[in-house]
């Protein structure tokens, strides 16, 4: 029996027009295909059912805010299976419970370790078309989980695995991962197939295709993806593992942030030990520092100290810091007007020089660098907000990616 495994975004089932679309997608693959459905809430609903749980508290308990939010997902997964139902096919929704999903973790962050098959391997061998509930799962106490934002996606990625599919598609509202983000650059091109690594740098820094952790979910279970529009008939990106990947472009893509600030603490007594004082409170409080640069003076006295965090998080950390009776410092200074810059590509391993480049084109466009970052696959520069897309248009043509 070949499974497939479809899952469809909250654009994708937005609307009972947009169901219909979805199941005559689902239809074409039940011609060659087991398919294997997982549905998000429909768009909006998610958002309207934490908007309530905020209305009734502000300490609203995880555990009900898990009841509460994935109930948007057994409607969606309701409607497709009743549309199916009235073109003829048999169908059926399975809220996770039903299957069940086992989760692990806690309340709103939980991951699935567990899905038990036999229910679903049954009833697709009786010509039937599941339609489940994504996004969630049941812990060992019998409660409704959640597993974070993308986790419809993380929940297809899982199912593939453990029912070993031949296919796994992510229907979503673009048709594949790009160069960089289309709305900036309309030169921007579809890539054809990326790596997983190159697809986890791209999403943790900016890129909207798919959260990071859905990502490492399949890259750690090696699942290959194929992400595509539930619009458009348009081929999709194919996420998949570095050897299965012709690619002769040092840089696949080039992400931007639209949501970075900059810390900078300066004068700071220099002494073992300061740079875990600052952040160990800000770590105790789920903030997630990103760049970070020191310079130290002359004497060796004192250090400036540069950091960037996300934007929500400002006024939490500037309060944390102001706190904090284990560092010294003259002065505390934010910018809320950065943006965060990166390439990216597997090719920047063998190819020398692809720092200069990026700097280079930079500085032809008097574009000033604020923070540098790198990883093995990836430059990251912190820059003046007003300059990406200026910054995005010299780098993609640099590294030929209009091409």
């Amino acid at each position: 029996m070949k499974i497939i495994v479809l899952k469809f975004g909250g654009t994708s089932v937005g609307t009972t027009d947009r169901i219909k679309k979805v199941a005559k997608i689902i239809a074409k693959y039940k011609k060659k295909y087991a398919v294997i459905v997982l549905s998000s809430a429909m768009s909006g609903v998610t958002n309207n059912l934490i908007k309530l749980s905020k209305k009734i508290s502000k300490n609203f308990s995880d555990a009900e805010y898990d009841v509460l939010v994935s109930s948007g997902e057994q409607m969606s997964c309701s409607l497709i299976s009743a549309e199916l139902i009235d073109k003829g096919f048999n169908s059926r929704s399975w809220i996770s419970w039903q299957v069940p999903i086992i989760t692990e973790g806690k309340y709103k962050y939980s991951r699935i370790n567990k899905i038990n098959k036999s229910q679903i391997i049954r009833y697709l061998k009786k010509g039937g078309i599941p339609i489940i509930t994504g996004f969630q799962g049941i812990n060992n106490n019998n409660r409704i989980t959640t597993i974070g934002r993308g986790g419809t996606d993380a929940s297809a990625i899982m199912f593939a695995k453990f029912f070993n599919a031949e296919k796994c598609i992510i229907y979503t509202d673009v048709d594949g991962v790009y160069s960089t983000d289309p709305n900036k650059l309309k030169s921007a091109k579809k890539i054809k197939a990326i790596s997983y690594e190159e697809m986890l740098e791209m999403a943790s820094l900016g890129a909207k295709v798919m959260q990071p952790h859905s990502i490492q979910d399949a890259r750690l279970n090696r699942v290959d993806i194929e992400v595509k529009s539930s619009f458009t008939n348009n081929k999709g990106t194919l996420i998949t593992k570095r050897k299965n990947i012709i690619n002769n472009k040092i840089i696949t893509g080039i992400t931007s942030t639209s949501n970075d600030s900059k810390v900078t603490l300066l004068g700071v007594r220099d002494k073992p030990g300061i740079a875990a004082s600052i952040f160990k409170p800000l770590s105790e409080n789920s903030i997630n520092v990103d760049m970070v640069v020191q310079n130290i003076s002359a004497d060796g006295k004192e250090t400036d100290l540069t950091f960037t965090i996300k934007s929500e998080e400002l006024g939490k950390t500037k309060k944390i810091i102001l706190q904090n009776n284990k560092i010294n410092f003259r002065d505390l200074i934010f910018d809320k007007n950065v943006s965060k810059v990166s390439i990216i590509g597997v090719g920047m391993i063998t190819t020398p020089g692809v720092t200069y480049r990026m700097f280079q084109t930079l500085a032809k466009e008097k574009i000033n660098i604020l923070v540098i970052s790198t990883s093995e696959i990836k430059i990251s520069v912190l820059i003046n907000k007003k300059n990406v897309n200026k910054a995005i248009k010299s780098l993609h043509k640099e590294f030929k990616l209009n091409n």
